[in-house]
């Protein structure tokens, strides 16, 4: 996190004409939001890193964007164009990172420092409205929005093991085929069936169309990122939203847009398997939850774990073909690729909800709880099915970050072909004089 503040600094300082920093917030910790522009034009892009605190490879991103927009003035004069980029939504979490971010990175790292902080403290949601917003990160991000108006905004998300692909608030005619082009050149699966928009509207290969927020049910709220959210905010701007997911490890298999043999046989393998995970790490919160129970700090890392067993049920009955669920919701046609992903997304529940249990269990400095061992075999178990039952392979984070870069040079370029949007508007007089932020100082 330190490292991303000085290297924009530094940039500021080789570039004090075009480029400037700016504190827009401080997270709840009292760390600073840190704004990182380049350009001068009237039209506006909001690019935001971070807002999943396990999704680094976004501040990698923003740094290169702005590398680019430096070099080439067709993204600024010739544009009208300034780039905003928040190097980070979510310092806070992001630190609590660290123990894997350094490598070597082997699935087994990840999995046993995995934070990403409980739904209600993510600060891109908004399940009770703009209005009733209380996370300081939250609300730095929408008075930023409020602010700038803009006409393109990119969210950097990224996919821990599975493919490629983006979510937009407005069709971009042209977009998949840039995916499509980008993906094959740097060697990313596009995931052709993501799970998270199982229901939402296809616009392509490895595209889908966010649908307009509506109140629904907690665990539908987690799983379908359909509730209110800055995603949606700064439409009433006429902004175009992009969130841009890149994987860190990547399964070829959630390119496979083939007809499955047997739909209902995969479906009922990856049902059990999620409840059979599940019953397992039920008992092992029973077990460990006594002995943080009066350890203020372990409330970060109860908050997921209660939020992804309160999912894990109600989604293995959702998947399941000899279920009802209670939704009255029948499953769409899926692909070979929405089974894989079906696959990934059980695992990846189970998974971090082991890895949380890990750090639950070692920060006491023992096991008074006795489930170490247990612990320790789902979190095997489950990269070991990654990586030799899916051959998961990683994906370099310079590739990962180029990825994300081209999709939302893409992105821009499709973007600035729509309509102008008159709110849109530059940021407040004087940015060009302004001095960069005294990183030394924060």
């Amino acid at each position: 996190m330190d490292e991303l503040g000085a290297r924009a600094a530094a940039l500021v300082a080789r570039h004090p004409r075009h480029a400037r920093l700016r504190r827009v917030g401080t997270s709840r910790a009292g760390t600073p939001l840190l704004l990182l522009s380049v350009g001068h034009g009237s039209r506006q892009t909001l690019v935001v890193a971070g807002p999943h605190a396990n999704e680094p490879v976004g501040g990698a991103t923003v740094l290169r964007l702005a590398e680019r927009a430096l070099a080439d003035p067709r993204l600024t004069e010739g544009a009208d164009a300034t780039w905003n980029l928040l190097l980070c939504a979510d310092p806070d979490g992001l630190r609590r990172n660290e123990g894997w971010l350094s490598g070597p990175y082997t699935l087994g790292r990840y999995a046993r420092n995995f934070f990403r902080p409980g739904f209600l403290e993510q600060p891109e949601w908004l399940p009770d409205g703009p209005d009733h917003s209380t996370l300081p990160e939250t609300r730095a991000l929408l008075a930023l929005q409020d602010e700038l108006r803009p006409f393109l905004q990119c969210s950097l998300h990224g996919v821990d093991v599975g493919g490629g692909f983006v979510e937009v608030t407005h069709d971009l005619p042209g977009l998949a085929q840039r995916i499509a082009h980008t993906a094959a050149r740097l060697g990313v699966p596009r995931e052709l069936g993501a799970y998270d928009t199982l229901y939402w509207p296809d616009l392509g290969p490895a595209v889908y169309r966010i649908p307009p927020p509506r109140r629904g049910d907690f665990t539908a709220a987690i799983t379908e990122a359909a509730v209110e959210s800055t995603w949606c905010h700064p439409q009433r701007y006429g902004t175009v939203t992009a969130v841009v997911e890149a994987p860190m490890w990547g399964v070829a298999a959630v390119a496979d847009d083939a007809p499955p043999a047997d739909r209902d046989a995969v479906l009922r393998a990856v049902s059990r398997t999620l409840r059979h995970d599940t019953l397992r790490l039920q008992r092992v919160l029973a077990r460990v939850r006594p002995h943080v129970a009066t350890d203020p700090d372990a409330a970060h890392l109860l908050a997921p774990v209660d939020d992804y067993l309160l999912v894990c049920p109600r989604l293995a009955d959702a998947w399941d073909p000899d279920t009802d669920d209670g939704t009255g919701r029948s499953l769409p046609p899926m692909n070979n690729a929405h089974l894989v992903a079906l696959r990934l997304a059980g695992r990846r529940l189970s998974l971090r909800t082991a890895g949380l249990l890990h750090q639950l269990v070692t920060r006491t400095g023992g096991d008074p709880a006795g489930v170490l061992p247990e612990v320790n075999r789902l979190v095997d178990e489950g990269c070991a099915d990654y990586r030799d039952g899916c051959a998961a392979r990683w994906i370099p984070v310079a590739r990962q970050a180029e990825f994300q870069t081209r999709i939302v040079l893409a992105a821009f370029e499709l973007a600035g072909r729509r309509r102008p949007t008159a709110g849109s508007r530059s940021g407040e007089p004087g940015w060009g004089s302004e001095a960069a932020v005294p990183m030394h100082q924060e």
